[in-house]
């Protein structure tokens, strides 16, 4: 299962009938799936289907869901008052006695009385409204397949990102491991000139108590146990980026024991170039970290 990104954008568009519809679908970054809808008035029955239809392809992110629907095609019809009508025709009935030769009633005549006659436009009957529904909904689907394939492609882009980092870190990992200054001897040899600079004489150091105390800063030092989880975080970030699918919480949390041994390392160091790895080591896993951030 590939990787996707927290963000991306698609759009589908159509006609049905004699209306034209568009959506458009943007996400970004979120602790879990918000989706959040602009509907037209009248068209709020379809949230629950949006809500159905974008829960199954995605699982995290911000969505915002926008729907247009316009007439393409404008009709208009014309609504005869009945009840008007019949009342005006018995009243006609009723002074027809009255008038002299009355004329015959004519349409323009009719059209002049107000109330009698109304034109409004068309509205659609139940087939044609589900029909449409049915329609805008397909196209919701091709704007989520499209929506779900640009947040693939982007986190295709990231694995290999994230992949490099991965071996960034392990690089700087084993630079630590292999650095002289982590070695007994080496610790010795460091803490005895620098205990003879201060008392001035290097033969009146008392040998036995200079073992003890390297012993016990070599092994305050030992940075063997925060190596080995530094690799074994290494191995389980490299599992879960070739597992794929909505791991980003998990790559989250190794990035958080990937910072904890870093900061432990740079406490402990006792070289030169045991502190710069362990510095680079920060900057890396801070930008693996923030990588991280946008995936699902």
């Amino acid at each position: 299962m590939a990787l996707q990104s927290m963000t991306g954008f698609a759009r589908s568009e159509g006609t049905s009938g004699r209306h034209r519809w568009a959506w458009e679908l943007r996400s970004v970054n979120g602790k879990g799936l918000d989706i959040r809808m602009r509907l037209p008035q009248g068209m709020e029955g379809l949230e629950s289907d949006i809500r159905r239809l974008l829960s199954q392809f995605v699982t995290r992110g911000n969505v915002q869901v926008g729907l247009t629907v316009q007439v393409s095609e404008n009709r208009v019809e014309a609504v005869l008052n009945r009840d008007a009508l019949d009342a005006l025709l018995k009243l006609r009935d009723e002074l027809g006695a009255a008038l002299v030769d009355p004329a015959p009633l004519r349409l323009d005549a009719l059209l002049s009385i107000r109330g009698l006659v109304e034109f409004k436009e068309a509205v659609d009957d139940a087939e044609a409204v589900s029909r449409r529904e049915a329609d805008i909904l397909a196209g919701l689907e091709q704007a989520v397949h499209a929506l779900c394939e640009m947040r693939r492609i982007e986190g295709d882009a990231l694995c290999r990102l994230l992949s490099d980092q991965v071996t960034r870190i392990e690089e700087l990992a084993l630079t630590v491991e292999a650095d002289p200054s982590r070695q007994p001897g080496e610790i010795a040899r460091r803490l005895e000139s620098q205990i003879a600079t201060l008392m001035g004489a290097a033969g009146t150091l008392d040998r036995d108590r200079l073992h003890a105390e390297v012993a016990l800063l070599a092994t305050r030092a030992d940075l063997r146990e925060e190596i080995d989880r530094l690799k074994a975080h290494v191995a389980a970030a490299r599992d879960l980026l070739a597992l794929g699918g909505p791991v980003g919480r998990k790559l989250d949390f190794i990035a958080q024991e990937f910072n904890r041994e870093s900061n432990t390392i740079c406490s402990k160091s006792n070289g030169v170039a045991v502190t710069a790895a362990g510095i680079e080591l920060k900057v890396v896993i801070d930008q693996f970290r923030e990588q991280v951030q946008n995936l699902e």
